[in-house]
């Protein structure tokens, strides 16, 4: 719960954010009954390999590489990019400020473990010839980069704009750095659970027919966030391989 919009916990300890707000819209509109856990990334997709939870929705986003290891994915239901990150008043303008920085004297970036944004740091890492330190969660990795022991971090764009939003943070998301971005996607892992991931898939149709989808994102990202009929296609496609390899 430390990846906001999506999943968090508020202040008086329930679960919110989009993703579970449109679980809850789609399983009132498919007539289905749900507990919903919260067991941190890794665990999550363990609990779902063991039988122990039917599926999985955390943000994930939908790659080849994902599908090939045994997930099974639901349309997308957000696009997500992913960014770089630095301080507020920090030299580092863009990639290329990054070059040079090859010594273990902190001079690297942050990415959290097995994430979309550590994949995209890892595509850039040889060309502009930066290293890289992993991090369990988002808010120890935004930490790292205000206290100076990585100068950037990579994030997915809407959870750092919130971040820096709701928490006041010296950071500033550096223009230019994002990249096609993919579609998030609620995930199961045994086939035998494809009847969850087609009501998933016709309960997202209707709260988007509905309008109840929009106001899901408009409460979290504001109206200005709220997906053009462009943008809502591209959260339903899957990338391609050869653009998956690109980022």
């Amino acid at each position: 719960t430390v990846f906001k919009p999506f999943e968090y916990t508020d202040d008086d300890g329930n679960f919110v954010g989009i993703d579970v707000d449109v679980l809850d819209a789609i399983a009132k509109d498919q007539g289905f009954e749900y507990e919903l856990k919260s067991l941190g990334w890794d665990a999550s997709i363990a609990a779902c390999q063991a039988g122990q939870a039917d599926g999985m929705i955390a943000g994930a986003s939908i790659t080849d590489e994902r599908k090939d290891s045994g997930w099974l994915f639901s349309d997308g239901y957000y696009n997500a990019t992913q960014s770089m990150t630095v301080q507020k008043d920090s030299d580092i303008k863009g990639f290329d400020d990054l070059k040079g920085f090859e010594d273990l004297n902190g001079k690297s970036v942050a990415v959290k473990t097995a994430s979309m944004s550590a994949t995209y740091a890892e595509s850039l890492k040889d060309e502009y010839g930066f290293n890289i330190t992993y991090y369990e969660d988002s808010p120890t990795m935004y930490q790292a980069v205000l206290g100076g022991q990585v100068v950037a971090c990579f994030e997915d764009t809407p959870i750092m704009a919130s971040s820096i939003k709701d928490g006041d943070l010296a950071l500033q998301i550096l223009e230019d750095t994002a990249n096609e971005g993919s579609p998030y996607g609620f995930a199961i892992f045994d086939a035998d659970n494809q009847e969850l991931l087609d009501m998933f898939n016709a309960g997202l149709k209707d709260i988007k027919d509905s309008g109840e989808y929009n106001k899901i994102i408009a409460k979290y990202l504001g109206e200005d966030a709220v997906p053009t009929e462009e943008a809502d296609a591209d959260a339903t496609e899957t990338p391609a391989a050869e653009e998956e390899a690109a980022e």
